[in-house]
């Protein structure tokens, strides 16, 4: 697939307003900047929108397939694409978000998604944005979703970790210049102690990149920790 953009997004269930209820307001900036990547990879002119995120193990899924907000206390069914019978709830929480972001744009390009085993280690994760970078077609858009580290402060959902900020801040540079060999420097064990959910959807970013070739270029859209947790929007397109 040739890749022709990128776009990093968080995942945090309160980024749907009907979950957040009073507190969405809190997350306007935050979906401001989703939507904004999310336009700039359909702006690129791609035939297919590839999610790509954290679960607890590396699978493929199909355009059917949907995932829910009931565990989050919303009854909602968030689709990644077409709905028919074959179809089965069993995107992980990145993923359903991430479908829940396309589906704002309303775009009716096609939808497919892979889940990266959380603990997947860094040269696996090359491996499969590789498959994802390769100059084949279709045109492929790559929306990657993951949540930096959770241990920014004692209300955070890690508690406080004094080297939350310095990870954090070093993928914030990452991803604003489209620092591929930064991404995979993330190292997993770190990256777990700091609940870093996003280090290996990341790092297959970073594979895909590698494997399209040629200079890209970077824009940080989006960088906070609201709630303890940090979140990066970015959009990373050929230079």
């Amino acid at each position: 697939m040739p890749l022709v953009a990128a776009a990093v997004c968080p995942h945090p269930p309160l980024i749907v307003p009907e979950l957040a209820g009073a507190a969405a307001p809190e997350l306007d900036e935050l979906r401001a900047a989703c939507d904004a990547a999310v336009a700039g990879l359909i702006a690129a002119g791609p035939e297919v929108i590839v999610l790509v995120g954290g679960g607890p193990a590396t699978v493929s899924f199909d355009a059917a397939d949907h995932g829910s907000l009931r565990p989050y206390g919303l009854d909602l069914r968030v689709r990644l694409w077409k709905v028919n019978c074959a179809g089965s709830e069993r995107l992980p929480l990145s993923l359903t978000v991430g479908a829940w972001l396309v589906g704002r744009s309303r775009t009716e390009l096609p939808r497919l998604a892979r889940s990266v085993a959380a603990d997947a280690a860094p040269a696996r994760c090359v491996e499969l944005g590789a498959a994802l970078g390769a100059p084949a077609e279709p045109r492929t858009a790559l929306l990657v979703t993951g949540d930096g580290s959770a241990c920014r402060g004692p209300k955070s959902p890690g508690y406080d970790d004094p080297r939350a900020e310095a990870y954090d801040d070093g993928v914030a540079r990452a991803l604003a210049g489209a620092d591929v060999e930064a991404l995979l420097d993330l190292d997993p064990v770190l990256s777990t102690e700091l609940k870093a959910a996003g280090r290996a959807p990341w790092q297959v970013l970073a594979g895909a990149v590698r494997a399209a070739g040629g200079d890209w270029r970077g824009e940080l859209r989006h960088y906070s920790a609201p709630y303890g947790v940090a979140y990066f929007v970015s959009s990373w397109a050929p230079a």
